[in-house]
């Protein structure tokens, strides 16, 4: 098994250091942030800005090599001609976030010619802090995770609000607006599936995938190929995040609905 990477304590310091300055400004259930629309439907506040600023500086204090990639930050190419680069979400699940719901994180994944070498997911609110090293497993507040043994895919629990007619056959629970901290719960047994069919940014998932990798979940796209990261275009279509033994049934569910979807565009 690798050794701890000699980063992790440092980015984890950071990552923490961060969060605690996004709590700061969630006071009492209410945000005292300014806050518009980046475009319809999408919400950014302050403490977006803020924190994503917070994150850049002290990261690049503990690689000045590495690239950059950040929901809040104009994208630039600087980051596919380096082999390690940032992923970071300064704050998933941004409408929680503002409307004084916990079901909010940050999200920072430390990736390494393609693939998650460090993710950490710091959720405040809910005093979690989730950790993941390659090769290492994964942890929430120290305790080793391990994603459930379900292999019948009816009954299944996933994080929704309503499900939808054709899947009336799993089980919905709690839904945290955090992607990131959906799939977490998955790598903590506390859900069994987690599915989307529509393009989905980098910065939403790397830090969870390797959490759930590290507990045991399978995680791919909606079509089931593997998830790579630092591509020139920083999205995948759709996410199948799973106890192993339901993915190739969700999968097959799955697969239809999307290539629908991606036969329309």
């Amino acid at each position: 098994m690798p050794e701890a990477d000699p980063l992790l304590g440092k980015v984890v310091s950071v990552v923490t250091d961060a969060a605690d300055h996004a709590l700061k400004l969630w006071a009492n259930g209410e945000t005292r942030v300014r806050q518009w629309e980046k475009v319809p439907g999408h919400p950014v506040c302050e403490a977006d800005l803020a924190v994503d600023i917070l994150l850049r500086q002290r990261l690049a204090e503990i690689d000045q090599q590495a690239g950059w990639l950040s929901e809040e930050t104009a994208d630039t190419v600087h980051r596919l001609g380096v082999s390690r680069v940032w992923v970071v979400d300064p704050i998933d699940g941004t409408r929680d976030y503002l409307r004084g719901r916990p079901g909010w994180s940050v999200s920072v994944a430390l990736i390494e010619d393609g693939a998650v070498r460090l993710g950490i997911l710091a959720a405040p609110a809910r005093n979690e802090l989730w950790i993941a090293q390659v090769g290492q497993g994964a942890t929430r507040n120290g305790v080793t995770l391990r994603a459930g043994s379900r292999i019948d895919l009816p009954g299944a629990r996933v994080p929704a609000d309503q499900l939808p007619r054709a899947d009336r056959d799993l089980v919905a629970v709690d839904k945290p607006n955090s992607i990131a901290l959906r799939m977490a719960m998955v790598a903590a047994d506390e859900a069994d599936l987690v599915a989307t069919v529509r393009w989905g940014n980098e910065w939403d998932v790397a830090a969870a995938a390797l959490i759930c990798a590290e507990a045991g979940a399978t995680v791919t796209d909606a079509l089931g190929d593997p998830l790579r990261f630092n591509r020139p275009q920083p999205i995948a279509f759709g996410l199948l995040c799973s106890a192993p033994g339901i993915h190739a049934a969700a999968l097959e569910r799955l697969t239809p609905r999307a290539q629908e979807i991606l036969g329309r565009a």
